[in-house]
């Protein structure tokens, strides 16, 4: 199976161009491309296909192999690939995803793209659109019991389920001890994605973030979609303007805008190609 790895500040994912490359079993493929030892080593697989909806399709599976509903900073990186290897000569395209059609504008620099901002959307603040087992039409600031002990949690949908955690000193907290517990909450039936955010500057964040189904990542684009939103929420930064959320891996910017579109700007980078035996 030819391949090409490719990360958004971090978060890395193995490519596969599905229009000359068929790929039976995905779920398993994941799995095995996944692991850093026995195979390439990246947060999951994406599968760029045909669509009959938008310019192109995309499928992403996590590194257990579950499917995902969205990945942002794989989407910035299905732009650059497509332009990158002349599938397309357009520098604005549609995407479709698990969680909708995305939008998608692409910066190339001599012939190849640098950055892409990409239209999220719309972000979901319902809880029973998230989905979550809560009552009312929002769930932000509010209390959640894990652990035995009391946080206060914001949620947002950006195609996936994501909670928010406000908090200081997010570089000391131990997020493969305190990450499953979130991830596998009862009150989240599919699950979560959790962000433990602080605020160091105006409109300025930093985050990790703990990935359903992948564990700690470098770098999420839903998950600073959600943050940008939920800071927006409570007070912490000024919705309309750019946010710049620091993450491990480099920075994202975010724009939530009046309209309700969430708008996600950043890089993406080809790593390397080849070819494995699957």
């Amino acid at each position: 199976m030819k391949f090409t790895k490719m990360q958004g500040i971090g978060n890395d994912y193995v490519y596969v161009n599905c229009f000359e490359e068929q790929v039976e079993n995905p779920e398993q493929v994941s799995v095995l491309v996944s692991d850093r030892h026995f195979g390439i080593g990246s947060d999951g697989l994406i599968l760029i296909m045909p669509s009959d909806k938008a310019d192109f399709r995309m499928r992403m599976f996590n590194a257990d192999g579950s499917e995902g509903m969205m990945c942002g900073n794989g989407t910035r990186c299905v732009g650059k690939y497509v332009y990158d290897n002349r599938l397309t000569d357009k520098t604005e395209i549609t995407l479709e995803t698990k969680s909708g059609i995305k939008k998608l504008t692409l910066y190339p620099e001599n012939g190849l793209v640098k950055t892409v901002t990409v239209d999220m959307g719309q972000a979901i603040l319902n809880p029973k659109d998230i989905p979550m087992l809560a009552s009312g039409d929002s769930f932000i600031n509010s209390p959640l019991e894990v652990n035995g002990a009391e946080v206060r949690l914001t949620a947002v949908s950006m195609g996936n389920p994501h909670g928010v955690i406000f908090t200081e000193g997010v570089d000391e907290l131990k997020l493969e001890e305190i990450g499953p517990a979130y991830e596998n909450h009862p009150i989240f039936p599919e699950r979560v994605n959790t962000e433990f955010a602080e605020i160091i500057g105006e409109n300025v964040i930093k985050m990790r973030v703990w990935e359903r189904g992948s564990g700690e990542t470098w770098a999420c684009g839903t998950g600073t979609c959600a943050t940008a939103v939920a800071a927006c929420l409570n007070g912490l930064c000024e919705r309309g303007k750019e946010i710049t959320l620091k993450l491990k891996g480099g920075e994202l910017y975010i724009t939530w805008c009046e309209d309700g579109r969430v708008l996600m700007r950043g890089p993406a980078e080809t790593v390397f190609t080849g070819e494995i035996a699957v």
